[in-house]
C-alpha cells in the first residue's frame, strides 16, 4: 500500500526533473502585460523598383488604424542594402562581384517611399543584410547552375527570392553542401560594410538584425554586436549551416525571448507566420495573436516582400487590413511596438509593459508548460496534471 501512495509523487518527481530546465527557461522568459503585435516584414530594399508602389500602399493602410494609446501598426522591415549590378557584371564577363546599393539613383523610388514611412512612424528598419545571399557564392553558383547563370544574366533588377533556397542564406558559403562556413575575416568584413551602409543610409545604427533564411552563428553575433546590433530576430533556434539537402539545420537549441547571445545580443522570437501568398488569411493572424496572448508573449507576425507585389498584393492587402481591424476590435488593450521597442522593454524590464507579479507570471508559466512537446500527455498520465490546476486556481 505504502510503495503503491509513493508512486505518484516519485513519477511526478522524474517528470519534472526531465522538465526541469524548460520549466526554469520558461519562468524567466518575461510575461508581458498586454496584447503587443508587429508585423515582420522581410526582403525589402534593393531591387525591383515596383516596390516603391507597394510601400506606398502599405504605409497607407497602417496609418488607417491605430491602438487604444494612437499608435499606428508598425510594419519592420528586414532591409536588404544592395542587389547584383547585372549590367555592370556583364561587362566584366562576370570575372568580379559588382552591387547597386540601395540609395544608388537608379533605386530612389524605392528609399524614397522607405523614408516617407519611417518619418510617419509606420516603418522601421532592420538589418537583413548588405545582400540577401553572399556574393561570391552566387558567382560560383552561376558557372554550373542554369539557374543562377539566368539571374545574373536578366535584363531586369534581379529578384533575390528567384535565386535557389540555399543561396539565399548569407551567412553560409552554399556552393556545396552541406555548405561551408564563411572565415571571421570575412565575416567581420562584411558586417563593417553592411553596418556602415545602414548608417550611411538611414541615419541610425542597426540595433535589430533579422539573419537571412535564420542562418548565422556566434561569429556574426560578435561582428553585429560590435557594430551596435543590441537585437537578433530568431524562429525560436538557430540554424548555422544548409544540410546534405539544402535545409536549414543547427544544434536544435530552443531559444525564448529575452535570452542573450554573444556579447549579450537580446533575441526576440519571431515564430508565427502570416502569408496571404501561401493561403493565410486574417483569421490565422487572429489565432496566432490570440495563442500568443494567452503566453503573455509578444505577436511577431512574419511576412515577405512577394505577398504585396503582384497578382498576390490585393489579397494581401484585404487580409492584412482585415486582421488589424479584428485584432484592435477583439483586444481593447492591444499595444503596437516595433521589434527594437519589444526588445528595450525586456532589457529594461519595463514595468509598464513586463509584468512582475507573481500570479500572472505563474498563469503565463502554466500556459506555456502545457505547450512543450508531450509535456501535458506526460502530466495526464501520472496525474500531476490535477496539482498543477490546483495551482493555476490560486493563480487566477
Amino acid at each position: 500500500m505504502i510503495t503503491l501512495l509513493l508512486l505518484p509523487p516519485l513519477a511526478w518527481a522524474l517528470l519534472l526533473a526531465l522538465y526541469a530546465k524548460r520549466f526554469i527557461a520558461l519562468w524567466h522568459e518575461p510575461v508581458w502585460r498586454c496584447p503587443v503585435l508587429v508585423i515582420e516584414s522581410d526582403d525589402w530594399g534593393a531591387g525591383m523598383l515596383s516596390q516603391a508602389a507597394a510601400l506606398d500602399n502599405l504605409r497607407e493602410l497602417l496609418n488607417g488604424h491605430c491602438d487604444h494609446t494612437g499608435r499606428h501598426p508598425v510594419m519592420t522591415l528586414g532591409i536588404v542594402l544592395a542587389i547584383a549590378d547585372i549590367e555592370a557584371i556583364r561587362a566584366v564577363a562576370g570575372r568580379e562581384y559588382l552591387r547597386i546599393v540601395l540609395d544608388d539613383v537608379r533605386l530612389a523610388p524605392v528609399l524614397t517611399a522607405l523614408r516617407t514611412g519611417i518619418a510617419e512612424g509606420v516603418f522601421a528598419p532592420q538589418l537583413h543584410g548588405m545582400e540577401h545571399y553572399w556574393p561570391a557564392a552566387v558567382l560560383v553558383a552561376a558557372q554550373t547552375d542554369k539557374r543562377v547563370e539566368a539571374w545574373l544574366t536578366d535584363d531586369a533588377l534581379p529578384r533575390t527570392e528567384d535565386l535557389p533556397s540555399p543561396l539565399q542564406s548569407r551567412w553560409t558559403v552554399a556552393t556545396v553542401l552541406p555548405s561551408l562556413p564563411l572565415s571571421i575575416s570575412e565575416i567581420n568584413e562584411a558586417v563593417v560594410t553592411e553596418a556602415r551602409t545602414f548608417q550611411r543610409i538611414f541615419g541610425i545604427t542597426a540595433q535589430v538584425a533579422v539573419p537571412t533564411t535564420f542562418v548565422w552563428n556566434d561569429e556574426v553575433e560578435r561582428a553585429w554586436s560590435a557594430h551596435g546590433v543590441r537585437c537578433i530576430v530568431t524562429p525560436g533556434t538557430r540554424f548555422e549551416y544548409r544540410d546534405a539537402q539544402g535545409r536549414p539545420a543547427g544544434d536544435g537549441r530552443k531559444i525564448l525571448n529575452g535570452q542573450c547571445g554573444q556579447n549579450d545580443v537580446l533575441y526576440v522570437v519571431r515564430d508565427q507566420y502570416f502569408e496571404p501568398v501561401f493561403g493565410h488569411r486574417a483569421e490565422q493572424g487572429l489565432v496566432a495573436l490570440a495563442r500568443q496572448t494567452a503566453c503573455a508573449r509578444p505577436t511577431l507576425l512574419e511576412t515577405h516582400r512577394f505577398n504585396f507585389l503582384g497578382e498576390s498584393a490585393s489579397v494581401a492587402m484585404h487580409e492584412l487590413n482585415n486582421l488589424l481591424d479584428k485584432a484592435c476590435a477583439a483586444y481593447r488593450t492591444l499595444r503596437f511596438l516595433s521589434t527594437q521597442e519589444i526588445a528595450e522593454a525586456m532589457a529594461n524590464k519595463d514595468t509598464a509593459l513586463i509584468e512582475t507579479n507573481l500570479r500572472p507570471r505563474l498563469r503565463a508559466w502554466l500556459v506555456r508548460v502545457h505547450l512543450l512537446p508531450r509535456f501535458t500527455k506526460l502530466a495526464r498520465f501520472t496525474g500531476l496534471v490535477l496539482p498543477l490546476r490546483l495551482l493555476g486556481k490560486w493563480a487566477a
